[in-house]
This record gives C-alpha cells, sequence and structure tokens, in this order.
C-alpha cells in the first residue's frame, strides 16, 4: 500500500477542519478517464506505445523505402503527429508531453543510477531552447527533412540520444524545462488551452507541512527514500499560474496526499494578461528569454507556412542571384535573419515604444515588449494550427498505404496498399483554416486589450492600439499565406 494511500484512509477517519469546497469541472474527476489519470503509471501506460511507435517510424526511416509519401518517418511524423498535436493542445492542452516517447530510455537508466548533478545554473532558462527551436526550422527548410525519411530518422534518435544524456547526468528534468524544441512549444500553445493544473482549496495547502507535490512522498521508514516524485520542473502547485513549463504528468497529483489538485477548466488564454509571480517562472514581464521564445513562436509561424507556398522560390533565387550563390543555407539564414530578427525588432519596437509613450512613465521599450509580447500567442498559435491542419485534413488517411506497405515489408502482408487514400479537398479546408485565424485574431486582440487595460488604466485604447495594428497586420499576412498553393508535403496522390 502506498504511503499516499495510507495518508488517504488516516483522513477517512478524522474530521475535516476545512469547509467544503466546490472544484467546479475536474477531468479526474471523469468516469473511468479520471480513474486511468489518478493511477500512478497512466504516464507509462501512455509512452510506451508511443515509443514502440516511435521506434517503428525510426526503422522503417532507416531501411524502408526514401521516398517520402510511402514512408512512416516522414508521413506520421510531418502530416499526422504534427496535425494531431495542435488540435489535441487546442482541446485539452499539453497531453503530448504527458505521454513523451522520449522520456521512456530516462527512466529505464534511472532505474540503475540516479543523477546527482544540478544542471549548471547558467543554462536553467529558455535561450538554449529558442536556439534549439530556430535550429529545427532551419533544418526543416535546409535538409527538406518533409521529403527526408532518413534525415528524420536520424532527428529522432538524436532526440532520444540528447534527451538520455542530459536527463541521466543532471537532477530533475532540464531535458523538458530547458531544452526540449518540442516541450517549449507546447508550453507556449497549451496557454490558449481550456484545461490547467491547479489546486482545489488554498487553504488545504497552507495547512500542508508535508509540500508533497513538490518534493515527493518520502517513505515513512527512510526519509530519504521518494516512493512518488514530485514536480520535476519546480512549479509549486500553490504558487502555480497557468500551463508554461506544465509537461502535465501528474505527478503532483499522485505525490498529493490530500487529493487537493485538480485538472480544472478555465478561459483560454486568460494567463496571458496576467502577470502575477509564477512559480519556477517568475513574471512574465521580466523574462526576456521568454518573451523570445513568443518571437520564435510566433514569427516562427509565419516563417514556417512561408516555406511552403510558391513566392518563397522567387525569393529565394533573387537572394541567391544577389549573393552569387548556390548554396540554401546563406539564402535561408538571411530570410530566417529577417523573419526572426529584423521584422519582430521592427514591429514589436515600435508598437512597444508608442504603448509606453501612451503611459508616460518613462518605460523602456524592451520592458513593455516583454509585457506586451504574450497578446500575439493565440494568433501565433491560430498560424500553426490553420498550417499543420491543411496538411493533417488533406492527407488525413495517407497513412493507412503507408502502414500497410510497411507491415508487408516486415513479412506481415495486409493486401494490396490503398495508395489512393487521401484526404479531405483543400477547398472544404479553406474556410477552416480561416475560422482557426479568425479565432486567433480575437483572442490576441482581446489579450492585447487586458494587458494595455493594467499597463495603462488611463489610456488603455492608446496604449492598445499599435499592437491591435501589429495583430491586423499579421493576421492579414497568414491569410494571405493560408490562400497561397501550399506544397501537399508528405502525401501521396495516387499511383
Amino acid at each position: 500500500m502506498s504511503v499516499a494511500t495510507l495518508e488517504r484512509a488516516r483522513r477517512s477517519t478524522t474530521p475535516s477542519r476545512e469547509p467544503h469546497v466546490e472544484r467546479g469541472f475536474d477531468l479526474l474527476a471523469v468516469p473511468v478517464l479520471g480513474r486511468f489519470l489518478r493511477w500512478r503509471h497512466a504516464r507509462l501506460a501512455l509512452q510506451l506505445p508511443l515509443f514502440a511507435l516511435a521506434v517503428g517510424v525510426v526503422l522503417h526511416g532507416l531501411f524502408g523505402p526514401q521516398l517520402a509519401p510511402k514512408n512512416l518517418a516522414t508521413v506520421l511524423p510531418w502530416v499526422h503527429y504534427r496535425g494531431v498535436l495542435v488540435f489535441v493542445l487546442l482541446l485539452a492542452g499539453n497531453l503530448f508531453c504527458m505521454a513523451c516517447p522520449f522520456l521512456v530510455p530516462r527512466e529505464l537508466a534511472r532505474l540503475l543510477t540516479k543523477p546527482a548533478r544540478a544542471f549548471p545554473r547558467r543554462l536553467r532558462n529558455k535561450w538554449a531552447a529558442v536556439g534549439l527551436f530556430v535550429a529545427v526550422l532551419f533544418a526543416y527548410e535546409l535538409f527538406d527533412l518533409w521529403s527526408t525519411p532518413w534525415w528524420t530518422a536520424w532527428l529522432i534518435v538524436g532526440y532520444f540520444a540528447l534527451a538520455l544524456v542530459v536527463d541521466a547526468l543532471f537532477q530533475g528534468a532540464p531535458f523538458c524545462k530547458f531544452l526540449c524544441p518540442i516541450g517549449q512549444f507546447n508550453f507556449v500553445a497549451s496557454t490558449v488551452s481550456p484545461l490547467e493544473v491547479r489546486v482545489a482549496d488554498a487553504g488545504t495547502c497552507t495547512s500542508c507541512a508535508t509540500k508533497d507535490c513538490i518534493r515527493g512522498t518520502r517513505a515513512p521508514a527512510r526519509p530519504q527514500q521518494v516512493v512518488q516524485r514530485g514536480c520535476e520542473l519546480a512549479l509549486f502547485v500553490p504558487r502555480k499560474v497557468g500551463n508554461l513549463d506544465c509537461t502535465l504528468c501528474l505527478d503532483c497529483v499522485h505525490a498529493c496526499p490530500e487529493e487537493n489538485i485538480v485538472v480544472g477548466a478555465r478561459l483560454p488564454a486568460s494567463e496571458l494578461w496576467l502577470d502575477p509571480l509564477r512559480s519556477g517562472i517568475g513574471r512574465l514581464s521580466k523574462r526576456l528569454d521568454l518573451a523570445a521564445l513568443v518571437v520564435v513562436f510566433v514569427f516562427g509561424a509565419l516563417l514556417n507556412a512561408f516555406g511552403m507556398v510558391t513566392p518563397v522560390y522567387a525569393l529565394e533565387q533573387a537572394i541567391a542571384e544577389r549573393l552569387g550563390t548556390t548554396s540554401e543555407a546563406p539564402v535561408l539564414g538571411l530570410i530566417f535573419v529577417a523573419a526572426l530578427v529584423l521584422e519582430p525588432l521592427v514591429l514589436l519596437g515600435l508598437a512597444g515604444w508608442l504603448s509606453g509613450r501612451a503611459r508616460g512613465a518613462g518605460e523602456r521599450v524592451l520592458d513593455v515588449v516583454t509585457r506586451y509580447v504574450w497578446a500575439l500567442v493565440p494568433l501565433g498559435f491560430a498560424v500553426w494550427l490553420a498550417h499543420y491542419a491543411f496538411h493533417f485534413l488533406t492527407g488525413l488517411w495517407t497513412f493507412v498505404p503507408v502502414v500497410e506497405s510497411a507491415l508487408a515489408q516486415a513479412g506481415l502482408p495486409l493486401g494490396k496498399p490503398h495508395w489512393r487514400l487521401g484526404g479531405i479537398d483543400a477547398r472544404f479546408v479553406s474556410p477552416i483554416e480561416t475560422g482557426f485565424l479568425l479565432m486567433g485574431l480575437a483572442g490576441s486582440l482581446s489579450v492585447a486589450w487586458n494587458i494595455a487595460r493594467d499597463h495603462s488604466p488611463r489610456r488603455t485604447a492608446r496604449a492598445f492600439a499599435p499592437w491591435a495594428f501589429v495583430t491586423v497586420l499579421l493576421f492579414l499576412c497568414a491569410l494571405w499565406l493560408m490562400n497561397q498553393p501550399m506544397e501537399m508535403r508528405g502525401t501521396f496522390l495516387g499511383t
């Protein structure tokens, strides 16, 4: 019997001193699903199938056909995984990090040895993750990863290796918190989700002496032995705000002896205009590294979509001719600098200067931008959602013949692969994309207004106007991009 179970049994015979607390919606209270999520091994049960799938993807990428539409390593990650990811983030939050297969080797390694080193203090920020995020976007375009099963397979292998090495050497979960590009994408995107992990009753946490949700549950006879770990990402739930840095691992739920933690409903994106002191994060207005992550998230969404439309080739050709080079790397490098550095510097810098003048307090432009840039997250997510939804929906059933072909190659034929299976006609997907973008526009304008109201209560409209202009401008750019002919990457349109 676990320590948490013993504690619950003890409390059941002790009169409660706390008043009844109305928890509202709690995912953990949903029949069947809630019971599964409260199971201590629920996360591993989700991780193992994805780990097996990842191994299959790697093997097929290395040894299967190197034609992108016929290989699992290109079809599943670049068409289906990304589409499922953004829809899940929109509807339920960061479930991928909860079921992340990259942590399975780490958990196996920690059965043999326990890391004793602390992650270097100077690296406990998002700067390395921002660099890795940009590197993945750059490599995707430079090496055409969507069309290269072999390189995609090695990228997955590298991801597994990096997660294993980092978390085998250092305590906690530094790979997830400080390095993982996918995790950082999920953290920012999950700020618009309708669910969050939080306490049900703050008073219960105030009277709690053990703080198991952060420290972990200890064995009564051996206080040094942790039988259920607490949050490895340093998020103390009573002081946690929103979904940033939360992998939805539910370790805090399993460790809490009071069953005082819920996965509750909230207003999507509401955490973006709030600026309290957050456990494990601090204040958003003081985190330049997080602001840089948001810039890459938002402008990277537009850049990634731009890389798949026809006009990009004319631009690349013009730059190559001006540089006198046939290499794609310097051309892409200039485009990335323009899209991720110069464009944000001009647009956000000007908006920050104007909003600062509206307040009239002599505030630094960089400080204003760091506070307001969070308003762009809903629109940035909408661009990723519209883009990935296009590939996912237009190639909805393309995984079926690829799986059939892979099984036949492994000696388990199910018949002739159905290569003509496709997805929804692009004409019907286009209105869906526009709807997502309009939702993102409305969300960003709402967040910007609430930030302006808090930042400049006497001149809210004047402080809001520059960011409304930037938001509408980016929305129009996204709308133009989504209405351009887009490459059907990773999609096989029949034989």
